[in-house]
């Protein structure tokens, strides 16, 4: 793992400048992280600062997916664990998984990833819609599938994800 992300950082120069022309066709900025073996990608607008992952302060009752609150300079931000959230396995937690403090709807948030990649810009034809699934699998916090060279990327709508009844994180006002 070490090993891409040393790759992706040497890759970075080059690509800034393609993103710096894609930007003036229209084009949409990510940052990308991975959960598991896969690749996704949020709006970079929404990234508030990354942090290493710290201990919590774990909330009764919360579901399993919310790993508790911090302080992150006087605001009490709640911590949800990805990995937990879309059910992706054994959880581990090791010197690469970081949390991305993310500014959703007017509120901090932060959302524990395995590792975070590199921020990309995508123009509006590298990006796909989402499969159709059937109406028990939601999938309404997806914007589409980014493509990067030989690389797919799930790209999220955090803020329709956040704010989903099941987190639980937001008050949805209609």
């Amino acid at each position: 793992m070490s090993e891409s992300m040393s790759q992706t950082n040497q890759a970075a120069p080059a690509k800034k400048s393609a993103a710096s022309a894609t930007a003036a066709a229209g084009g949409s900025e990510f940052l990308t992280f991975t959960l598991g073996d896969e690749e996704y990608g949020v709006d970079i607008l929404k990234v508030q600062e990354i942090r290493g992952y710290d201990a919590v302060t774990k909330i009764a009752n919360a579901p399993e997916f919310i790993k508790g609150v911090v302080n992150l300079r006087g605001i009490i931000v709640p911590i949800v664990d990805m990995r937990i959230k879309f059910k992706l396995g054994k959880v581990e937690y090791n010197q690469f998984t970081v949390v991305i403090i993310l500014n959703v709807a007017g509120r901090v948030v932060g959302m524990v990833v395995d590792s975070v990649s590199d921020v990309i810009m995508l123009s509006p034809d590298k990006i796909r819609p989402a499969p159709d699934f059937s109406a028990q699998f939601d999938i309404g916090y997806l914007i589409g599938l980014g493509t990067v060279d030989q690389r797919m990327l799930i790209l999220v709508d955090i803020e329709k994800l956040m704010s989903g009844s099941d987190m639980g994180l937001m008050d949805v006002v209609h």
